[in-house]
């Protein structure tokens, strides 16, 4: 099987955002250079994000209160789905991903159902986000068979076709880890590529507590949700 055609009319940018008036303009003018459909979900947000965002051309949906990244970005990629998407990049709304790498996922998705973007551990991954990375990632490993070297990750990509098959039902963080879960489920087609590892704000993201929740989803969802 050759590789599939990527069409840019068809591809979609979906960044959930909370409080992120001062990045989204910048995120949003870069993925414009690569993709021109993007879609902002601010989450709640009791800023400017939503003004910031539509001001540089993106779509924007709105959530009145904060539901989470989960359900931001379920948000925004039905949306992205029911206006024609055929290709979803997701990516993060404070600086950590770089829309610069946007065409590497694109390249790679010629050929898989999902890319998923991995950051190489350094110092600059503090050091509980780096053990619970690797103990998150042993886990679904043992429990999916499914081997990534990230899998906290949220720079990721996938057709249409795979989002039917992933779509999570958790609105928290743990969202990424349902999404490997099902693809794993499913036996989907996937690739890993690196991605620049930045840390501009490190008291965002997944908390000790969160990764436990994410580990105990994860043998709930193998034990009882195997036909999904």
């Amino acid at each position: 099987m050759g590789a599939e055609k990527i069409e840019m009319g068809r591809v979609w940018a979906v960044v959930p955002a909370f409080n992120e008036s001062r990045n989204i303009p910048s995120i949003v003018k870069k993925i414009k250079k690569y993709v021109q459909n993007v879609a902002v979900v601010d989450d709640g947000s009791n800023d400017s994000t939503c003004d910031a965002a539509s001001g540089e051309g993106a779509v924007v949906l709105r959530h009145m209160i904060n539901l989470g990244k989960g359900a931001a970005l379920k948000t925004g990629c039905d949306y992205a789905v029911d206006n024609g998407a055929g290709f979803i990049v997701v990516l993060d709304a404070d600086t950590q991903h770089d829309p610069d790498e946007i065409p590497s996922f694109l390249e790679k998705l010629k050929n898989y159902d999902i890319v998923f973007g991995y950051r190489k551990l350094s110092g600059d991954m503090p050091f509980i986000k780096r053990f619970g990375n690797w103990f998150i990632s042993q886990a679904i490993g043992i429990l999916y068979d499914i081997r990534l070297f990230d899998s906290q990750s949220g720079y990721r990509a996938f057709s249409r076709e795979a989002y039917q098959k992933i779509r999570w039902s958790v609105s928290d963080y743990s969202m990424e880890s349902e999404m490997i879960a099902k693809a794993g489920r499913h036996r989907l087609k996937y690739a890993q590529i690196p991605i620049k590892t930045i840390y501009s704000n490190v008291s965002r993201g997944t908390t000790i507590i969160d990764g436990v929740k994410i580990v105990l989803n994860m043998v709930w969802w193998r034990l009882f949700n195997n036909r999904e």
